[in-house]
């Protein structure tokens, strides 16, 4: 392995570094706006009209012009048609979002007026006179033409495409997606069944994928690869993934046989475990550039579930968010409603569970265990010694999917 490496950073230097790690994002491409979802904008949107880009009626009832009564008309304007000038005096029936006529003052709702019959005329029944403009919706309330609307690098939601839409677009330049490659390593791991003859179920290849798709991941596929060192350097060498995932072969046993690997292939790794309980062992490496020229790395994460969870927030979900493209996602504070119990020397990455008041720990939080990770809303960074009650903490997302 070739090139410094960040030996035992804290997780927050660790993080740093996978983002840096990223370098550039990933080149921007077009695409239809269904098929932008989930991706990164890599140009910044901007209205091509004005929103509304006409006044339009806020409400169900009639335009009008001037001061009242109005004489009714009989033809209305509906949402889609083009209305007719509207004379001083009269009115029309409208529905909300319908153009408002030229010449018309206001919409009068229809809670708020009368038509008398006999003489077609349109009374106010609301006290007060009608302002100008009410319950209109002026052109270009939302938005101008050529008003920055979101900048690059916003992820592209539902919202994000109902106002691309209302906008004017068809398609949207977005970050291409970095294509993931899962590598499940540990010939003691079962794809099916309950645990027998001294095996365990793989628990983290049906878990990572929908996380890292959640991460803006485009996973090209996860594989089982055995406890042989030609066999997974021949994995992680011809692998075509922008970034390599595997689990487990971090540390130093009889089978772990991934720092090896990565010195075989010259890669230059970047960070070599961290300071962290569990997941310490994780790693991030540069690997040699693909055929085409394209980058790529290796995040290396540990084979228990929780220490590969802890590795994902660490160094995946900022790698990937920064190959895609992404802002942030960054961290964000908390207060302990309890007591959380730390590591001795290195930061404790603890599932808890939002109470509304503050956070509170959850049982089952050993290395190999999942249940409590199912029941929590983040992973709080606690100091080495634990955090007290009442005490602020960091909270690092976990990855939804």
């Amino acid at each position: 392995m070739t090139g410094p490496t960040a030996h035992h950073p804290s997780w927050q230097r660790a993080r740093s570094l996978a983002r840096d790690a990223a370098g550039h994002p990933l080149p921007g491409v077009p695409r239809t706006l269904a098929d932008a979802l989930g991706h990164a904008l890599a140009e910044p949107l901007t209205a091509l009209t004005d929103l509304p880009s006409f006044a339009t009626s806020a409400m169900d009832g009639w335009a009008v012009s001037g001061p009242g009564p109005w004489q009714l008309g009989e033809r209305g304007v509906l949402a889609g048609q083009q209305p007719e000038p509207l004379a001083a005096g009269t009115a029309v029936p409208i529905a909300t979002g319908a153009p408002l006529p030229p010449g018309a003052s206001a919409v009068l709702r229809r809670e708020h007026g009368e038509v008398e019959r006999s003489t077609s005329l349109l009374h106010l029944t609301a006290p007060g006179p009608l302002p100008d403009g009410h319950d209109v919706r002026p052109r270009g309330q939302e938005c101008r033409g050529g008003e920055p609307l979101l900048s690059a690098g916003t992820t592209v939601t539902p919202a994000v495409l109902g106002l691309a839409a209302a906008s004017g677009y068809d398609r949207l330049v977005v970050h291409r997606r970095p294509g993931v490659e899962v590598l499940v390593l540990g010939d003691e791991l079962l794809e099916s069944g309950v645990p027998r003859g001294g095996r365990v179920r793989d628990a983290l290849g049906p878990l990572l994928p929908s996380w890292l798709r959640s991460l803006g991941a485009e996973v090209t596929g996860t594989r089982r690869v055995a406890d042989r060192l030609q066999e997974l350097r021949e994995a992680v060498d011809r692998s075509p993934a922008d970034v390599v995932i595997t689990t487990g072969s971090t540390a130093a046993g009889p089978v772990d046989f991934l720092h090896e690997t990565l010195r075989l292939l010259g890669a230059r790794l970047v960070v070599d475990s961290v300071s962290v309980r569990p997941g310490h062992p994780m790693l991030l490496a540069q690997l040699p550039a693909a055929p085409d020229g394209r980058a790529r790395r290796l995040v290396g994460l540990p084979g228990n579930p929780l220490a590969a969870v802890a590795g994902t927030v660490t160094l995946a979900a900022p790698l990937l968010r920064a190959l895609g493209g992404h802002a942030g996602p960054g961290t964000r504070g908390a207060v302990t409603v309890e007591a959380l119990p730390g590591h001795p020397r290195d930061t404790r990455l603890l599932p808890v569970r939002d109470v509304g008041t503050g956070v509170a720990p959850l049982p089952y939080d050993g290395p190999a265990m999942l249940r409590g990770l199912a029941l929590a809303d983040a992973l709080a960074a606690v100091p080495p010694g634990g955090a007290a009650a009442g005490e602020a903490v960091e909270l690092l997302p976990l990855p939804t999917g």
